[in-house]
């Protein structure tokens, strides 16, 4: 039996926040490779809007689902995160209140494939998807953390982009967290 985790209207805004402030980190990485393609940008004013008091709708789901179709016909695999990225932060403000490990996929999904991104456009260099991570996590509110904690540690798999939301969790859910 799956139990409900209690989530407010700010929580979702705070976590869609986090998420949309890790993606931008990235957006350039999408752009340069599809300069003539708004659609990531587009998710991020959409997740921004709705972190800043707008509701969740049927704009703010097609914006996710645009950005993921925009990753598609990306042409480098950074690019391919990088939109990725903007899809996960539109999609963080969809977060359901089931204490399930998937769902920390929508609080920390765009800061994965944000690190991921930065990684693929320094050659696959690791240590630049770790310096990603540890900017995500000084990023992180209070609330954000408290959100998180809510939900069971992050599900096994993934890939590299499932490695990374395992770090950033564990990241973040550690007692003595960088502020």
């Amino acid at each position: 039996m799956t139990t409900a985790v209690v989530l407010s209207k700010q929580d979702l805004r705070a976590v869609t926040a986090f998420a949309a402030a890790s993606a931008e980190d990235v957006l350039e990485v999408f752009e340069a490779d599809q300069p003539d393609d708004s659609r990531p940008r587009d998710a991020l004013g959409a997740a921004w809007a709705f972190a800043r008091g707008g509701e969740r709708g049927k704009a703010l789901r097609d914006a996710a689902w645009a950005a993921l179709r925009a990753a598609q016909g990306a042409h480098t695999a950074a690019a391919r995160e990088a939109a990725r990225a903007a899809m996960a932060a539109a999609g963080a403000a969809y977060l359901h209140p089931l204490a399930k490990a998937t769902q920390v996929k929508h609080i920390l999904g765009a800061g994965a494939h944000a690190a991921r991104a930065a990684e693929l456009a320094a050659d696959g260099d690791p240590r630049v998807g770790t310096d990603e991570l540890e900017r995500t996590v000084r990023r992180a509110t209070p609330l954000v953390v408290d959100v998180l904690r809510r939900f069971p540690a992050a599900p096994d798999g993934g890939g590299r982009v499932g490695e990374l939301i395992r770090l950033l969790d564990a990241g973040l859910r550690a007692p003595t967290r960088p502020e």
